[in-house]
């Protein structure tokens, strides 16, 4: 059995039920829904320990690669970082980490694990992984059954059958769809299991059951990564061969159909943070069951969430299990009960065509962020801040100028052939045409008001001449 385990974080999902706070353009994996680091820093904090985890594989988009690797970079941990070509569901990029895995070693195990799962119990996830791993090592594609704490509907459950490997390891007697209340009840007495989608396996087995029931998703991995090209600390798959990868999760690929399936019953404290119900379960409560975040003010309301982000001071009064979340630029009220149907609210706010749906009013961006302070017809308002020793493309636009002011830190901005410091309190301005650049050539962050004027202010008016991050 190899040494150590090779994690594969899977980043790719939208979390479109956790909106406002999951949004397409920052999805929940990479915010602090459940205290103060993102779920995916949570899962690299669990596979920091050496001696039992090498070095992970991160399976994500090219809209995500720089806030993955940021939020890397805050671990102080290393990693491969995959950009898949398009979604091609978890089928497809559990093949292509298989791939990965053996051309490392081809004895290795790999452990998939989601990016926005919540688990409580580190040190008995870890002795889960190693009983998991004994079992891979014989041929066994091992998922985590969590032992369930009530009769849930939103989980799927597996029912154990004979003992494999002590009493740690049985096999599979079946995988059960969500259920409703009754059958969920009945599943609990009868001693199944919640499928928490986390499974460790050897390899070279996943990949031979991937090809012997999904032949063109082996091949198309196969290919994908034959081609995969190097772009600055990522590694891009080849999209032509990953396109024809069926569109297909790995629990209908292979797990529901394989015969080689086990399961460790175990107690981790986990949960998929699935929709906001989830998130409420998870966090602390108060004495009237209620969980809080930020600026709230609650009377007379039980067994509720309620979130406000950048201070917005939000109320309620009167009400028992609701979820309330109020950003800048949307706001959410649901019943507890109806959490779930916030997915097809945002499919209904995409139909009518609002931003919110998809975008925050914050849009990250490698060299940090910026932020939408005011828009109307010929103006906008910016935010922007710049981490330090980072730099913007070289850049021009057709359709308008730029006045910046620093409010924190100093610039380094280009203006045609001229490069200037600008400081607290100071400003420049950048004519409509101008070469020009800005850079944050300090150690601390460089915060500025933009200012935009003119005629069209589309973000794709822009024409990057030069940008360290390889974007055309």
């Amino acid at each position: 059995m190899p040494a150590q385990i090779v994690p594969v974080i899977m980043c790719g999902g939208a979390g479109t039920r956790l909106w406002p706070i999951s949004r397409e353009s920052m999805p929940k994996q990479f915010v602090p829904l459940v205290g103060p680091e993102s779920t995916f820093q949570q899962v690299l904090a669990r596979i920091a320990d050496r001696d039992l985890f090498a070095r992970a594989i991160i399976i994500t988009s090219a809209e995500f690669r720089f806030v993955v690797a940021e939020q890397l970079r805050e671990r102080k941990i290393e990693a491969d970082i995959v950009l898949e070509p398009m979604r091609r569901d978890s089928g497809p990029a559990v093949a292509v980490a298989a791939v990965l895995a053996m051309e490392r070693e081809r004895d290795a195990l790999a452990l998939v694990l989601a990016a926005d799962h919540v688990i409580r119990k580190p040190q008995e996830f870890r002795e889960a992984c190693r009983s998991a791993a004994a079992a891979a090592a014989e041929g066994r594609i091992v998922t985590f059954g969590i032992e369930p704490t009530h009769p849930a509907t939103n989980y799927g459950y597996i029912r154990p059958g004979a003992v494999l490997n002590g009493a740690a390891v049985r096999a599979v007697d079946a995988f059960v769809e969500k259920p409703d209340a009754l059958k969920a009840a009945g599943y609990v007495a009868d001693h199944y299991l919640w499928n928490s989608g986390n499974f460790l396996f050897h390899a070279a087995t996943m990949l031979d059951e991937i090809t012997h029931f999904e032949p063109e998703m082996a091949e198309a991995a196969k290919a994908a990564v034959g081609g995969l090209t190097r772009d600055l600390d990522f590694l891009r798959l080849a999209a032509e061969p990953f396109a024809r990868a069926p569109k297909k999760s790995i629990d209908y690929a292979v797990m529901e159909r394989t015969k080689r399936a086990a399961v460790i019953p175990a107690d981790l404290g986990w949960s998929d943070i699935g929709s906001w119900s989830t998130v409420w379960e998870v966090l602390d409560h108060d004495a009237a069951g209620n969980a809080t975040e930020g600026a709230v003010v609650m009377l007379d309301s039980r067994n509720s969430l309620v979130r406000s982000e950048e201070s917005v001071l939000t109320t309620v009064v009167g009400l028992d299990d609701v979820i309330v979340v109020s950003t800048a630029d949307a706001v959410l009220v649901a019943s507890r009960a109806k959490a779930e149907q916030v997915k097809a609210l945002v499919e209904e706010i995409k139909a009518k065509n609002h931003r919110a749906a998809i975008e925050h009013r914050r849009i990250y961006r490698p060299w940090g962020y910026y932020q939408d302070v005011d828009i109307a017809g010929r103006y906008r308002v910016k935010r922007i801040v710049v981490k330090p020793g980072n730099k913007l493309s070289l850049q021009k636009h057709f359709h308008r100028s730029e006045h910046w002011v620093v409010v924190h830190g100093t610039a380094e901005v280009t203006v045609d052939k001229d490069v200037r410091s600008v400081h607290e309190n100071e400003s420049i301005y950048i004519p409509i045409g101008s070469v020009h650049r800005l850079a944050n050539p300090g150690k601390i962050p460089l915060e500025l008001i933009e200012v935009q004027v003119g005629s069209y202010l589309g973000e794709d008016d822009i024409v990057r001449l030069d940008d360290v991050y390889g974007r055309g």
